[in-house]
């Protein structure tokens, strides 16, 4: 599958900004794993951590079903990787992972969660941990989420085949 990264425009209305670059963010993402097998995609950074560019890809699915179909409109979403035994679960389970599955879930969670922000205004709240979050916070908070772990991204595919770039 192609997703195509698109330079967010220099002027734009609040809405359109916001979600041009979540959308340049998400592509990055996918971006960084274009290319590589499954074993390349399960390479973990350096000991201690066990973050992969897999393990990303999962965390990122699990991340935008919280913001927006738990927090945003309040369903009933259970975790798909993790559990209260093993909290880091979306990078810990990854040897037996499916991972054309894995990474077409998280194509299907950023188009539901465009369906879901299309429904609402940005200053329409959810709840999270009992306090109201507007979809505008929503989607700074996960800008700056893909934007940060964009960051690991880059280091995890320079590690694996040296490639770089933005």
């Amino acid at each position: 599958m192609t997703v195509e990264r698109t330079d967010p425009p220099m002027v734009l209305p609040e809405r359109e900004m916001l979600e041009s670059w979540l959308d340049y963010h998400r592509a990055t993402l996918w971006q960084k794993c274009d290319g590589l097998d499954d074993d390349q995609l399960r390479t973990m950074s350096v000991e201690p951590s066990n973050i992969s560019l897999l393990g990303l890809v999962r965390h990122m699915n699990e991340v935008e079903r919280n913001w927006f179909r738990r927090v945003l409109e309040q369903q009933d979403a259970p975790p798909l990787y993790y559990d209260d035994e093993d909290e880091d679960g979306d990078f810990t389970r990854i040897a037996g992972a499916d991972v054309a599955a894995d990474k077409a879930m998280f194509l299907a969670a950023c188009d539901e969660s465009r369906m879901i922000a299309g429904r609402h205004d940005l200053d329409d709240t959810g709840v999270r941990r009992g306090e109201p979050v507007s979809l505008r916070w929503i989607m700074v908070h996960m800008i700056e989420e893909y934007a940060r772990h964009n960051g690991h991204a880059d280091l995890l595919r320079e590690r694996i085949d040296g490639s770089t770039g933005d």
